[in-house]
């Protein structure tokens, strides 16, 4: 960096974008990133012979305050250190390309990317249609390189995404595009990502069967259905911590590596996978699979589980499909330490059937029954 290097903070978007234009139109200068310091404030960097730099600022500076913009303060450095380039991309600057855009402009509006907001934006439209969010609640992202993640923002329905609402962030949650702000449970796919480098997509919902187990502290039972058990499976469930919170985020640590599916406790499920349309596959298969059990207990019968000799086929299944399980993994506990809704083995059922108390009305109840009914009616009849 042999010029030197100008910085203006300015307050106000439209005056950001109107002090940059009129800085790079009043001098020789060369554009060289910018910071967002909050929601509405940025710094410019500009470098250039050094007279040329001091005039930019200034005309900058008086451009921004012309409509109403605040400069919070402005610098001109006469010869940096040819190592503050360094510490600069340290400090997160974005910094120009050759096109004119910067590295995270040109991922943010890329072919891929434009793929992937579209995608999720179906997915949040599918998630809605289902009941599975209400009002601004869930959150959809998908990783779209080692450190950069597209996610949902916060305060809007799902059912209204566009892609133009989206936003992009690094793995620390750090915004770096988008014109709404980030979901603030993006830590929690965060983490996932992480922890899990096959996951490229994460979906969090609140499905009402499927929150029903997070309320109650229980897991639905498996195996039981063949479908559920080899896309899902065992799930996990974790102990309730406030949403947005790092410790909310660290609480699918323990699971995440062996379960795409988890329930949180007291609040919802997260699913992982290699796309957000995958992840919601995962979301219905949970939901579907509770509200079935649901229904079966309604018919008045225990559930009745899979035989130990045909879960093994099904994981063979699922190893096949390359999907997670802590039951591929002998030293795990996992599995038997989540608390699972009471079920009953396939040979009880007719014992409990058997044993099951069913009380008979007789013929005399029936006619007494009648007989008041008939005096409550001829009583109302007398009365009007």
């Amino acid at each position: 960096m042999k010029h030197a290097l100008g910085m203006i903070e300015v307050k106000g978007l439209v005056a950001v974008v109107q002090t940059a234009d009129a800085m790079l139109k009043a001098a020789k200068v060369q554009f060289k990133g910018w910071k967002k310091i909050d929601d509405t404030t940025c710094m410019i960097f500009l470098e250039g012979e050094n007279a040329a730099v001091e005039s930019a600022v200034n005309t900058g500076s008086a451009a921004a305050k012309s409509l109403g913009g605040e400069i919070v303060r402005i610098h001109v450095i006469p010869q940096p250190h040819e190592d503050l380039q360094s510490i600069i991309q340290a400090f997160g600057i974005s910094q120009q390309t050759e096109n004119g855009f910067t590295e995270t402009d040109d991922l943010f509006h890329s072919v891929e990317a434009k793929a992937v907001k579209e995608e999720i934006c179906a997915v949040g439209r599918k998630l809605w249609l289902r009941s599975y969010v209400d009002g601004n609640g869930g959150n959809i992202s998908c990783r779209i390189s080692d450190d950069a993640v597209i996610c949902t923002p916060t305060l809007l329905s799902k059912h209204d995404l566009k892609p133009d609402d989206l936003c992009l962030v690094d793995l620390e949650g750090n915004q770096l595009a988008g014109v709404l702000k980030r979901t603030s449970e993006v830590f929690l796919h965060n983490e996932i990502y992480k922890a899990v480098p096959q996951a490229k997509a994460v979906v969090h919902c609140h499905p009402p069967h499927a929150t029903a187990y997070a309320i109650t502290g229980h897991v639905p039972p498996t195996p039981v259905i063949p479908e559920f058990d080899v896309f899902v499976g065992h799930i996990a469930i974790t102990p309730y911590e406030t949403p947005g919170t790092k410790k909310f985020a660290e609480t699918v640590l323990p699971h995440v590596k062996d379960h795409n599916t988890i329930i949180l406790g007291n609040h919802g499920i997260v699913c992982w996978a290699d796309t957000p349309t995958h992840a919601e596959w995962y979301a219905e298969n949970l939901e579907t699979y509770c509200w079935t059990l649901l229904i079966g207990r309604q018919l008045g019968f225990p559930v009745v589980k899979i035989s130990p000799e045909k879960e093994k086929e099904l994981l063979s299944i699922k190893r096949r499909l390359g999907l997670p399980d802590p039951r591929f993994n002998a030293n795990k506990s996992s599995v038997s330490n989540q608390p699972e809704s009471p079920v009953a083995p396939a040979s009880s059922i007719n014992e409990w059937s058997m044993k099951k108390s069913v009380k008979t009305i007789s013929d005399a109840d029936i006619d007494v029954i009648i007989k008041a009914v008939v005096k409550e009616l001829s009583a109302r009849i007398k009365q009007e």
